[in-house]
Parts: structure tokens; C-alpha cells; sequence
């Protein structure tokens, strides 16, 4: 019986060395690196893909929005391009600041539609600053914003910084004017 498991096993040793010496001539070990390297890499990988988060649900239900002319609210008509606290929330008014806050020096410029009469408005959006900021609601809209590298049409910027206080406050609406070509 011993004879017989030293003959299986010299005979698998020989095929196991068959075998390696026919992969080490056809591959070499920079290859067999760069597959191994590949392979680990790829499984790493794995947890970046894209994966389908709703799932399998078409279409989620979408949110009720609120009043589109609660003044208090992020879906008033009039934030369309908002970034900041609602000043109406901290001691001021829609298009006020609140004592001790002045407006600061330069602002960003919204279209918004008016739902109650049909037409576009351009909306001046003024950071209040030279207070504590202010913890009333936070809205942060983003329609038509453009990049950073439009001073104007950007959103994400501390605008108090033209101001001799450059603390932040809250922020005004003011309607400019009827947006043209509307």
C-alpha cells in the first residue's frame, strides 16, 4: 500500500512540476505581477461603481412643495437663487436687513418666475453683514447658478467681503426689476 501512495504521489509531483515549468516559459514573473496587481486593483475597485440606490423603485414619489408665497419658506418664488439665512427669520424683513447688519456692497442677481402673474423678475440677493450669523431657515437654492468663475452669477461666495465687516448674517431678496425677453 505504501508503494502505491509514493507512486500517486511521484506522480503528482511530477505533473505539479510539468505544469509550473510550462507557465514560468510561457509567463514571466513581471506579467504574472502586473495580472495579480490588476486583479487586487479591480476588487478594490468594486465599491466605487455605480449602483442603483432607489432599489429598483422607476420613479420615487416626489415632495409636496409648500406655498410658493410663504415669505418663510425656501419655496417662496422669490429664492430662486438663495444661499444663505432668511433675514425675515432674524430681526429684518424681505428686503431689509436687521438692526446692527448692513447689506453688503455687492450681491448676485436671480431670475425668478412669479407664479401669481406669469413673468420673470430679476432678484437682487444682498448678504446682511457685521452680525453673528443668524440660525433662522437655511436655504440653499441653485437654479440657473452659474460656475465660480462668474462673480455674479455664483451663490457660494461671502459677499460681506467688499464690507469693513465681513461677518455673515442672513440674506435680502430685493426684487431689481422685470427680467427682459421674458
Amino acid at each position: 500500500m505504501k508503494k502505491l501512495i509514493d507512486l500517486l504521489f511521484s506522480s503528482l509531483d511530477k505533473r505539479t512540476e510539468d505544469m509550473s515549468r510550462k507557465v514560468a516559459q510561457t509567463s514571466g514573473r513581471r506579467s504574472f505581477l502586473a495580472k495579480a496587481g490588476a486583479a487586487m486593483l479591480g476588487t478594490a475597485m468594486l465599491p466605487v461603481l455605480p449602483f442603483d440606490r432607489n432599489f429598483g423603485m422607476a420613479y420615487a414619489e416626489e415632495e409636496e412643495k409648500a406655498d410658493p408665497n410663504d415669505q418663510h419658506s425656501c419655496d417662496y418664488w422669490r429664492y430662486c437663487a438663495i444661499d444663505g439665512t432668511l433675514c425675515n427669520e432674524c430681526g429684518g424683513t424681505l428686503t431689509s436687513c436687521p438692526p446692527g447688519a448692513e447689506a453688503s456692497k455687492v450681491s448676485w442677481v436671480g431670475t425668478c418666475h412669479n407664479p401669481n402673474d406669469g413673468k420673470d423678475y430679476l432678484v437682487s440677493y444682498n448678504d446682511c453683514c457685521g452680525k453673528a450669523i443668524c440660525n433662522g431657515t437655511e436655504c440653499v437654492i441653485s437654479e440657473r447658478e452659474r460656475p465660480g468663475y462668474r462673480m455674479g452669477l455664483h451663490n457660494d461666495i461671502n459677499w460681506c467681503m467688499a464690507n469693513s465687516s465681513q461677518g455673515y448674517h442672513c440674506t435680502v431678496a430685493i426684487l431689481v426689476g422685470i427680467a427682459e425677453g421674458a
